[in-house]
């Protein structure tokens, strides 16, 4: 990751895990937990995958949402998509 890419996490990650917090209806979890394991279901990923792209402006595919199932993950991901100016 460059330190662009890596700023950007740091920026983004705060906003993916209140997407998830919302998504749970709890923030009792950490960046590595994985979605399902805290109780979230196909539905819930949708909604987190409709606020991603409507907060970030980046579409997260759902097949990556699946195999990427933790706020660290996810907002690596997020930034790797972005452009790089």
């Amino acid at each position: 990751m460059t330190d662009e890419q890596e700023a950007n996490h740091a920026m983004s990650l705060p906003t993916v895990r209140a997407i998830w917090s919302r998504a749970l209806d709890s923030d009792d979890f950490s960046t590595t937990d994985n979605f399902f394991s805290l109780g979230g279901n196909s539905l819930a990923m949708t909604r987190v995958q409709r606020a991603i792209r409507a907060e970030l402006g980046v579409t997260v595919p759902m097949d990556v949402l699946f195999r990427k199932a933790t706020v660290a993950d996810i907002s690596a991901y997020i930034e790797a998509a972005r452009p790089v100016d």
